[in-house]
């Protein structure tokens, strides 16, 4: 019996792996793989707007990545910097609000910059929040989040949350690649989250996928440690 009648989740997040895999299946070098995916992050985020999820968050680069190659990390942070120029006026255009979480003193300080003034200018769009999640831990987050109090006044169901510290819950979260774990992304924010995993890897992700993913939470019974009232009036009148 379908319960849940919220066709998406308010809040999706997203592990956004096989972007190497997706190279080296196909004998190509894997920062091709990772400029192809920059791609598919764009039609991501075009199609969870137009399906109306509220926030989407990406996880597009972990604390840990800091352990891969030295080339392959300094292309990513040039790839960050090229695709958020093109897509500025594209956020802008069609309402959608860019925050980046995470670490920023480790950033290349032209990319701080970059990401500030993108924030700044898309401070006023309300139609969806994109976050992109670079230098991110969870753990990090909420080591942090505690030390400062921000835990205890912690509100996760706000809808102007900013990007730092604490984030409102996660309904859904998607990881792409075939992995079949959360890799220190979000875990106080998904403590109720409904988890899909996809052997597609991310290059390959489609708005086909997404409306599959999407159409499996709507039919989840969201319960989040309760019972169902339906459930309830099935067991009283039996």
């Amino acid at each position: 019996m379908k319960r849940h009648l919220t066709a998406v989740p308010d809040h999706l997040a997203i592990i956004m792996d096989g972007n190497g895999r997706w190279a080296t299946q196909r004998g190509r070098p894997r920062w091709m793989g990772h400029v192809r995916g920059a791609q598919t992050v764009r039609k991501v985020v075009t199609h969870c707007a137009r399906r109306g999820v509220g926030q989407l968050t990406l996880y597009a680069f972990s604390s840990d990545n800091w352990k891969r190659p030295q080339e392959e990390v300094k292309l990513l942070f040039e790839l960050f910097a090229t695709h958020l120029d093109r897509q500025l006026p594209e956020l802008i255009s069609n309402d959608i609000r860019l925050t980046v979480i995470g670490r920023r003193d480790r950033l290349p300080s032209a990319l701080a910059e970059r990401i500030n003034a993108a924030e700044a200018r898309t401070h006023s769009c309300r139609r969806m929040h994109l976050r992109v999640a670079i230098d991110y831990s969870s753990r990090t987050a909420i080591q942090t989040a505690a030390t400062s109090g921000a835990l205890e006044r912690a509100m996760p169901d706000r809808s102007d949350a900013t990007g730092a510290g604490i984030l409102p819950s996660v309904d859904m979260v998607l990881r792409t690649g075939g992995e079949r774990r959360l890799s220190d992304f979000l875990l106080w924010e998904s403590a109720y989250a409904e988890l899909a995993f996809l052997d597609v890897n991310f290059p390959d992700l489609t708005a086909a996928d997404l409306d599959t993913v999407f159409a499996d939470y709507a039919a989840r019974d969201r319960r989040f440690g309760g019972v169902q009232v339906v459930d309830q009036l099935i067991k009283e009148s039996a």
